[in-house]
């Protein structure tokens, strides 16, 4: 038996959802309604809109390449496909990277918020031993199963969605005409700043893919997850966001959903988001946790990267050395401090993924047997909405600046190095077998 056969599919339509929304919520939410308010005023909530309906062209795009496939890997196996091994590969250490990354972000957020709750600053040896603390907990519940880890997202979605809601309809006798329309257009120089923030908000969304291994149903299923869990997300972040310029009267500042929480429920509102936004980033830490290692699990399985990286637990059928891998990387990037500067790249690293997973369509059609080209999400219009999106994500690559290709640069050939060394073993190992 393959690895691959291994896995158990213990994941349903609502779960991919939840790791859709999971994946792509996190600590932005907290923080993008006073960027949009200092930048676009009024018309930054629209600008939600906007940029969500532009986003559905990519999820689209994506949604109709997932459902060509069945096995665990998201875009590491689509791109494999479409172009041989190594593009595969750099594909997916590119989305990797982002998304350890992300877990070295949030992890120290999620430090930095708890502490904050009980007045605590903390050292070096505390930092150190809480981020120990919740990336092993991640590494541990999701090494014991799949089942494990999406009750966990279950739990923690509830917690941080709630007080997000409670928020929002607390806030609707705020709303008037003239906080709801605005009645001059920023200018694109003030907007121009915003793309790559607003886009950011929304990535995050291919971790559903790559579980297509242990998903139910999975050409079904996740392409309806993808695109039901944008719809969803576009309207919390609008929402939130046109209610927080109609609440906050000095709108603008770093917490605004605290600084709203307060207004609404005074301090008490406050400490709740607090707590929300912790459970907020604690959720996007767990998604990440489960589609990560899927990644390398498949690169694994389609011999890019070492075997060691394919192994599934015996007992828990989880692919446990990538799962355990992750949570080293993930820890020594957090108590490094180096993510901060790899931070300013993520964006850009996945919006290069995208293009190159969307430009594999054509080639994956063209591959693909009768029955599952006509069982395949539709595209209206042809290959109008992939064109769309490769523009929209062709546009976020245009707004990045030297410093964010050279450390872009650095991972590809990084990944190249690792890509080379385990081809050359492979061969030294055909050669010992042949002897």
């Amino acid at each position: 038996m393959s690895n691959e056969a291994k896995l158990k599919r213990d994941i349903g339509l609502f779960a991919a959802g939840l790791l859709v929304l999971n994946g792509v919520i996190g600590a932005g939410i907290f923080g993008l309604p006073g960027r949009l308010v200092e930048q676009a005023g009024i018309f930054g909530p629209w600008l939600i809109i906007i940029f969500g309906v532009l986003i559905i062209s990519v999820v689209w795009t994506f949604a109709s390449i997932a459902s060509y496939f069945n096995e665990t890997g998201g875009p590491v196996a689509y791109t494999n496909r479409a172009f041989g091994p190594m593009i595969g590969f750099q594909t997916g250490w590119l989305l990797y990277i982002g998304r350890v990354t992300a877990i070295a972000a949030n992890t120290n957020v999620l430090v930095d918020y708890a502490t904050g709750l009980i007045d605590v600053v903390p050292g070096e040896i505390l930092r150190g031993l809480l981020l120990f603390l919740i990336i092993g907990g991640l590494v541990v519940i999701n090494v014991m199963g799949i089942k494990q880890a999406v009750k966990a997202i279950n739990v923690i979605t509830l917690i941080k969605i709630l007080p997000v809601l409670t928020l929002i309809v607390l806030a609707i006798p705020y709303l008037t005409p003239e906080g709801v329309l605005p009645s001059n257009m920023p200018t694109f120089d003030k907007m121009q700043g915003l793309v790559l923030v607003i886009l950011y908000a929304f990535v995050g969304f291919e971790g559903a893919l790559v579980t297509a291994g242990e998903t139910k149903n999975p050409k079904q299923n996740i392409p309806r997850a993808l695109i039901f869990g944008v719809v969803v997300i576009t309207a919390i972040y609008f929402l939130v966001s046109l209610t927080y310029v109609n609440v906050v009267t000095e709108a603008g500042g770093t917490t605004p959903l605290i600084d709203m929480g307060e207004v609404l429920m005074g301090p008490v509102g406050g400490v709740i988001i607090v707590i929300a936004a912790i459970f907020s980033i604690l959720g996007n830490a767990t998604a990440i946790t489960i589609a990560a290692p899927r990644m390398t699990f498949a690169m694994a399985e389609e011999g890019s990267l070492p075997k060691w990286f394919g192994q599934v637990h015996d007992k828990y059928a989880t692919p446990a050395n990538s799962i355990l891998f992750l949570g080293i990387l993930a820890f020594g990037l957090a108590i490094s401090g180096t993510f901060l500067y790899l931070a300013a790249a993520s964006t850009l690293a996945r919006m290069i993924a995208y293009i190159i997973c969307m430009v594999s369509l054509p080639v994956i059609r063209k591959k693909a047997d009768p029955e599952t080209l006509a069982n395949a999400t539709p595209l209206p219009g042809g290959y109008l909405i992939p064109f769309i999106a490769v523009v929209v994500c062709a546009f976020a690559v245009y707004q990045a600046d030297i410093t964010n290709w050279r450390y872009i640069i650095g991972f590809i050939v990084l990944g190249s190095g690792f890509y080379f060394a385990n081809s050359i073993f492979k061969k030294k190992d055909s050669d010992t077998i042949s002897e």
